[in-house]
C-alpha cells in the first residue's frame, strides 16, 4: 500500500483543522467592553508592528533571492544525474543547467520566505484574538480557559506544520512531475526553500525578540521596581507594548523558527535518503520524511483534542494546568510511535526495524527534553526554588545562582543529544542494506531520529503559543479589573505558560542539535556532489587541519558576537522605554492617581522603531560571515584532501566553512541552552515568590527576583531563540552556496 497519498491529505487536514480551531476560538465570549478596549489596543499594536517588520523583511528577501540566483548561476557547473552501476554511485550527464539551477534556487528561496511569513502572520492574528477570549473564559473555569488558549495556540502550530509539509512536498512534486527532474536530484534543488524559511525566521525572531523584551524590561523596572505598582497595571505606559511584544516575539517569531526547523530538516533528511534510494532504486527513502511528518499531524490532532479530558475541574477549582498539557503530549507521543511503526514497516521493507528504533530514540529524546526543561524552569523543582531562596539576600545572589543554574543545564542537553545521535547512528549502521555502507545508513538513522522527534512539532508549538495568549489574558484581566478568581486562573496559566515557552525552546534546541548533524551531513553530500565523490563514500573532516580549526574558531566567535548584539539591542531599546515611562509619570501626576490614561501608543511606537532598526545588522552578520570566510579561505589558502586515494585540490574554502558550521553549531546549542533555561528559571523564581513560595509581592525578596527576571528576559526571549535560527541558517546558507566554496 502506497503511503504517499497521506502527504497531501494530511496537509489539507492540518489546514482545515486549524480553520476549525480558529472558528471555535473566535466564536467564544469576548468579555466586557473594558476588556475589548484593551484587547483592541494589543491587536492594533501587534498587527502594525508585524506589517512594518515583514515589509522590511520582504525587501531584504527579494534582494537576497536575486543575489542567490546570480551567484548559483555564475559559479555552479549544473546538476548531474546520479546512477548506480552495480558497485558505486556515479555522476552522469548534466540535466539541470547552471542558469536553470540558479532560477529554481531563487524561486524556492522566495517560496520558503513567503510561506514562513504567512504561517507566522496568520498564527499571530488568531493568537491576539484568542487572548481576550481566554480572559473571558477564565471567569467561568480553568478548563474553559485552557481549552481556548491551547486551541488558539494550535492554530499557529497546525498552520506552520501544514505550510512546511505542503511547501516542501509541493515543490518536490513540481520539480519531479512537472519539470521532469529526477527524484534523486530534486532534493538538492529544494535547499533554497529551507534557506528562505531560515532567512525570514532569523529576522522575525530577532526583531520580535528585541521588541518584546525591550518593552518587558522597561515595564518591569519602572513599574514594579521603581513605582511599586503591580505587573500589567494600566497606569504603566509600557504595559500595552509589553503585551504586544508577547505576540510578535513568542507567536510570530517562534512560529517562523519552527517552520524553518521542519522545512530545513525535512529537506536535509530527503538529501540523505538520496544515496540509499539511488542504490536500491526505491524513492521511498527520499519521501519517507514527508510521510512521517504526516503521521505526526494526525497524532497532534488527536492529542490536542484530549487535553480538555485531562483538565476536568469542578467549577473554578485550580488544579495543575501543566498536567493536562502533559497528558495531551503523551497521547501525541504514543500515536507517533504507532505512526512510525506503520511508515517504516510499509516503506522500508525488510530493513524497517533499525530505522523504527531510530525514530523511537528521537521521540524519547523529545520527551526527555520536556522533563529536563520542566525540571530547570518550573517552580516545583530545586533549581527555581534555589534561585528564589537566593533572592532573600539581594539581586546579586539571585543573579549568581541563576547563572549557575543556566550553566548546569548544558550538561543534560549535551548528554541527551549526544546519546540520541550515537544510538541512532549505531542502530542505523546495522541496517545492512546491500551495497550501502554502514556509514550511510548510520547517518540516515540520525535523520530518522530527528524526524521522529519533530512528529510532535504541531502540539509543541501550540503549547508555546499558549504562553503569550495566557500572559495577555492575565494582563487584560488586570487592566480591566476582572474578578480576583479570574485573575487567579490566568496567573496559574501564566506560570504554566512560562514553562511551556521554556519547554518549546528546549525542544527547539534539541531538534537543532539533532538536525545539526543531519544538515552538516547534507552539506557534505552537497560537497561530494560538486567534487564528483560518490555519495556513499565517507568524507572525513580533520579537526587538526588549520582551515577547519580556524573556521570553527570563527563559528564560535559568531555565536558570542551575535548574542552580544541582540542583548545590547534590548538594553538600548529598553533604556528608551524606561525614559519614556518615567517622563509620563513625572509630567502627568494624574497617571499614578488613575485619573489620566497613559500614552500607550507612544511607547509602542518607540519599541517598534528600535526593534526594526536593531534587527538588521545581526541578521546580515549571520548570513554574510560564512560567505566571507569561505571565499577568503578559497582564494587565500590552498589545502588539499584525499578521499579513496583521490587527491582533491583547492579544498580550503569548503573545509573552513565545514569547521565554522559544525563547531559554531555546537557552541550555539550550548549558548542557547544557557540563555533559555537561566532566563526561564529567573522568571519562574519571581512567580514562585509571588504565588506564596516566598515573602510575596512587594517584599525585598520579590524586588531582587524582579531584577533577576529582568536580566533573564533578553536571554530567554531574544538571544536564545535567535540562536536556534542561527544554528540552522548556518547550515542552509552553506548548503545553498556550497559551490561558491569549492575551488
Amino acid at each position: 500500500m502506497d503511503l504517499v497519498w497521506l502527504v497531501p491529505i494530511t496537509g489539507v487536514l492540518a489546514v482545515v483543522f486549524a480553520l476549525w480551531l480558529a472558528r471555535d476560538v473566535l466564536s467564544r465570549d469576548t468579555g466586557t467592553p473594558a476588556m475589548q478596549d484593551i484587547a483592541g489596543m494589543i491587536f492594533e499594536g501587534a498587527m502594525a508592528f508585524l506589517r512594518r517588520q515583514y515589509g522590511t523583511i520582504a525587501i531584504l528577501s527579494l534582494v537576497v533571492a536575486v543575489l542567490i540566483s546570480v551567484l548559483v548561476a555564475s559559479i555552479s557547473e549544473g546538476v548531474r544525474t546520479i546512477a548506480f552501476d552495480g558497485k558505486t554511485l556515479q555522476y552522469k550527464d548534466i540535466v539541470v543547467a547552471p542558469m536553470r539551477e540558479g532560477i529554481l534556487t531563487g524561486v524556492s528561496f522566495l517560496l520558503g520566505a513567503f510561506a514562513s511569513g504567512v504561517a507566522g502572520y496568520i498564527g499571530m492574528y488568531i493568537a491576539v484574538r484568542a487572548n481576550i477570549r481566554t480572559a473571558a473564559a477564565a471567569q467561568n473555569s480553568l478548563k474553559d480557559a485552557i481549552t481556548v488558549a491551547l486551541r488558539g495556540g494550535a492554530v499557529s502550530g497546525f498552520l506552520v506544520v501544514a505550510m512546511s509539509l505542503v511547501g516542501v512536498s509541493g515543490l518536490f512534486y513540481t520539480y519531479t512531475k512537472v519539470f521532469g527532474i529526477s527524484e534523486f536530484i530534486a532534493p538538492f534543488l529544494l535547499v533554497g526553500f529551507g534557506f528562505g524559511a531560515s532567512f525570514v525566521a532569523l529576522f522575525a525572531q530577532i526583531g520580535g525578540g528585541i521588541y518584546t523584551k525591550a518593552a518587558d524590561v522597561g515595564a518591569d523596572l519602572v513599574g514594579k521596581v521603581e513605582a511599586g505598582i503591580p505587573e500589567d497595571d494600566p497606569r504603566n505606559a509600557a504595559v500595552v507594548a509589553d503585551l504586544v511584544g508577547d505576540n510578535v516575539g513568542d507567536c510570530a517569531g517562534r512560529g517562523a523558527d519552527l517552520f524553518e526547523s521542519m522545512s530545513a530538516e525535512n529537506i536535509g533528511a530527503m538529501i540523505l535518503g538520496v544515496a540509499i534510494a539511488a542504490v536500491t532504486g526505491h524513492s521511498e527513502w527520499i519521501i519517507f520524511p514527508l510521510v512521517l511528518r504526516s503521521f505526526g499531524i494526525i497524532a497532534a490532532v488527536v492529542g490536542l483534542l484530549t487535553v480538555p479530558f485531562f483538565a476536568r475541574d469542578e467549577a473554578k477549582t485550580i488544579k495543575n494546568p501543566m498536567s493536562a498539557l502533559n497528558g495531551g503530549y503523551y497521547v501525541v507521543s504514543v500515536l507517533s510511535v504507532i505512526g512510525l511503526y506503520i511508515s517504516t514497516n510499509m516503506m522500508m521493507g525488510v530493513y524497517w526495524s533499525p530505522f523504527f528504533i531510530c525514530g523511537v530514540v528521537g521521540i524519547i529524546t523529545g520527551i526527555a527534553f520536556v522533563f529536563i526543561t520542566q525540571y530547570y524552569t518550573a517552580g516545583s523543582w530545586r533549581p527555581v526554588q534555589e534561585i528564589a531562596e537566593a533572592s532573600r539576600t539581594g539581586p546579586a545572589t539571585n543573579i549568581i545562582i541563576g547563572t549557575a543554574v543556566g550553566l548546569e543545564t548544558t550538561a543534560a542537553t549535551a548528554i541527551s543529544i549526544g546519546l540520541a545521535l550515537i544510538v541512532s547512528f549505531v542502530v542505523g549502521s546495522n541496517a545492512h542494506i546491500p551495497n550501502v555502507p554502514e556509514y550511510t545508513t548510520g547517518i540516515f538513522g540520525t535523520a530518522v531520529a530527528t524526524m521522529g522527534m519533530l512528529m510532535s512539532a504541531a502540539y509543541i508549538l501550540a503549547m508555546d503559543t499558549f504562553g503569550p495568549i495566557t500572559d495577555n489574558a492575565g494582563g487584560i484581566n488586570e487592566m480591566a479589573h476582572a474578578p480576583s478568581s479570574a485573575r487567579d486562573i490566568t496567573d496559574a496559566l501564566d506560570a504554566v505558560g512560562n514553562t511551556t515557552k521554556a519547554l518549546t525552546k528546549g525542544y527547539a534546541v534539541a531538534s537543532a542539535g539533532l538536525a545539526a548533524f543531519l544538515l552538516f551531513s547534507a552539506y557534505l553530500d552537497k560537497i561530494k556532489e560538486r567534487l564528483g565523490i560518490p555519495l556513499t563514500s565517507e568524507l572525513p573532516i580533520d579537526l587538526s587541519s588549520i582551515d577547519v580549526f580556524v573556521g570553527g574558531l570563527l563559528g564560535v566567535m559568531l555565536v558570542f558576537v551575535f548574542s552580544s548584539l541582540t542583548i545590547r539591542a534590548v538594553g538600548s531599546a529598553a533604556s528608551k522605554i524606561i525614559d519614556e515611562v518615567r517622563r509620563q509619570f513625572r509630567e502627568n501626576p494624574g497617571i499614578m492617581a488613575g485619573t489620566v490614561r497613559p500614552d500607550y501608543a507612544r511607547a509602542v511606537d518607540i519599541t517598534a522603531r528600535a526593534a526594526l532598526r536593531e534587527m538588521i545588522f545581526p541578521g546580515i552578520l549571520v548570513v554574510g560571515l560564512p560567505i566571507v570566510v569561505g571565499l577568503l579561505f578559497r582564494f587565500l589558502r590552498d589545502a588539499h584532501v584525499t578521499v579513496n586515494g583521490q587527491v582533491y585540490e583547492h579544498a580550503s574554502g569548503w573545509l573552513a566553512v565545514s569547521g565554522m558550521l559544525i563547531i559554531g553549531t555546537i557552541g550555539g546549542i550550548m549558548m542557547a541552552t544557557f540563555f533559555n533555561n537561566s532566563g526561564g528559571a529567573w522568571d519562574n523564581a519571581k512567580k514562585f515568590i509571588e504565588s506564596g513560595g516566598g515573602d510575596g509581592k512587594g517584599s525585598e525578596q520579590h524586588k531582587a527576583a524582579v531584577v533577576g527576571d529582568t536580566v533573564g528576559d533578553p536571554f530567554k526571549d531574544t538571544a536564545g531563540p535567535s540562536l536556534h535560527v542561527l544554528i540552522k541558517l548556518l547550515a542552509t546558507v552553506t548548503l545553498v552556496l556550497a559551490p561558491l566554496f569549492v575551488g
